[in-house]
């Protein structure tokens, strides 16, 4: 069993030195898209997106475009804060995201805007390649 110190001492290693604090309201780089955003922060030798999606956006409309994929490729794990979003995998499954819900997403994939209230998310996976051609 491994002592408190040591603890900490693992988690130095894989998070950094040191304590690090963020704001979405002053993120490190944004990339606007039509009916969408995502702001990115870089903390912990990781990068964390919020995407803000507005009603009418879809993937394959608006995004597909700039990725040059058929389906969004990037994997996700994200957390729901807004709105609902629905998903559609490329085996035709369906699912809808509500505030509240984590998802955790493999590559292969469609999404839209479900209703007339924004969606906006938090996602740990998948946001540094998000919209970037």
């Amino acid at each position: 069993m491994a002592t408190p110190a040591t603890d900490c001492d693992e988690t130095e290693t894989t998070m950094g030195a040191i304590a690090e604090q963020k704001s979405f309201t002053r993120p490190d780089e944004t990339r606007s898209f039509e009916h969408g955003i995502v702001e990115l922060v870089t903390i912990g030798d990781s990068e964390i997106g919020r995407l803000t999606l507005q009603p009418g956006w879809r993937w394959s409309d608006h995004v597909k475009p700039i990725a040059g994929t058929e389906l969004c490729e990037a994997p996700h794990f994200q957390y729901h804060l807004q709105g609902t979003l629905r998903i559609q995998m490329a085996d035709g499954t369906e699912l809808d995201a509500v505030a509240g819900d984590v998802t955790a997403l493999p590559q292969g994939h469609d999404a839209w805007v479900v209703g007339d209230e924004p969606v906006v998310v938090v996602d740990w996976w998948g946001a540094s390649n998000y919209a970037k051609s």
